[in-house]
């Protein structure tokens, strides 16, 4: 176990585990440890999240650009082969008009996520990204549209664009080739992390817990991978099955595993940006909460247009209404006051950048 009396220990303990004393660490928090223990560790977590940024949560606007995927993940609901899937992509004047809508609300980041759709090419994009910067200044513009070539990554930089997320979903060549298609590459998914730390991108990676053939060893992987790549912003949720996909039945998740794991990333990597996801919500809003209040420092309301927000399904269930959107603004502050935290509309970047 961790030195929880001690928290620069406790951190120095896991930056210097191996592989093996990794992997029997989170094998003691799943499978052995009381609820006292894992408490502690909890408390632990919150140590660092607070020593850095306080007890504030940061806003973030999701605007979810397109259904379109040229990918067939096993896992996501918008891979290619899915006939079922209902698509649509938002036009420019659509997602400008979200940000905006966003930015009088008081947002002051905007990501937009979409699969991986060629409609949106390098022109396109690079109009896109400018056009925010205009229309609401002093914004952060965040990116999550999968993988892309250097120059590509580049040009949206020069365009604007702040952040990066690309979850690299597994660290083990082996399980990442068990969730995905042939066509798709182990290799490419991590150097394209490699360019987005090298263009300076604030850069954001990240895995599902409890996902299909997943092991201890693999998360093991996870999260000495996320020590290597030292990201700012880390995104892990619970693996939640889409009914028309091949993992349709294969659902098994403990969410206890996401709550730990969020806290071992927090104390391994305590300046990170990281989500109370939407996977975490749609599972239980409690499980949320607990989130934020002990490891997690980023929500991401909805703006995707309302007409739009029930076709995005990465997998069954997803939340977007309620406190999962933008328009229940008021709701949301209410529950992170509730919670004894505080909710900031700045730009919220890496604390090394602010």
């Amino acid at each position: 176990m961790l030195d929880y009396n001690n928290p620069a220990v406790a951190r120095e303990q896991l930056l210097n585990f191996n592989s093996s004393s990794l992997a029997t660490i989170i094998d003691f928090y799943f499978n052995k440890a009381s609820k006292k223990e894992i408490l502690k560790l909890h408390i632990l977590s919150k140590y660092f999240r607070n020593k850095y940024y306080d007890n504030k949560v940061y806003f973030r606007g999701l605007i979810e650009i397109s259904s379109y995927c040229k990918r067939d993940c096993y896992y996501c609901g918008i891979r290619a082969s899915n006939k079922n899937a209902h698509r649509y992509r938002l036009s420019e004047d659509e997602i400008i008009n979200s940000c905006v809508e966003g930015y009088n609300l008081g947002f002051r980041t905007f990501v937009m996520q979409g699969g991986e759709d060629p409609k949106y090419d390098k022109t396109l994009l690079n109009n896109i990204c400018k056009k925010i910067k205009e229309n609401c200044p002093n914004s952060a513009i965040t990116l999550s549209i999968g993988e892309l070539d250097y120059n590509f990554y580049k040009s949206l930089k020069e365009s604007g664009a702040d952040r990066f997320l690309l979850r690299h979903e597994t660290a083990d060549r082996n399980h990442y080739n068990s969730l995905h298609p042939e066509s798709m590459s182990f290799d490419n998914r991590r150097n394209c992390l490699k360019i987005l730390k090298e263009l300076k991108y604030q850069t954001g990676a990240g895995f599902m817990v409890d996902s299909p053939y997943q092991t201890i060893e693999t998360i093991t992987k996870d999260l000495l991978f996320l020590k290597e790549l030292d990201p700012e912003m880390i995104g892990i949720g619970p693996f939640i099955p889409h009914k028309d996909t091949p993992f349709k039945d294969l659902y098994n998740v403990n969410i206890n595993h996401t709550l730990i794991l969020l806290s071992l990333v927090r104390i391994l990597l305590p300046k990170a940006l990281i989500p109370a996801t939407t996977a975490l919500a749609t599972i239980g809003e409690e499980y949320s909460n607990q989130a934020l209040i002990y490891s997690c420092n980023v929500i991401m309301p909805n703006l995707t247009p309302q007409n739009h927000r029930k076709d995005y399904k990465l997998y069954n269930g997803k939340k977007s209404w309620g406190k999962e959107s933008a328009q229940q603004i008021e709701n949301i502050k209410k529950n992170l006051t509730e919670l004894g935290l505080e909710y900031d509309f700045s730009r919220g970047d890496y604390i090394d950048l602010q």
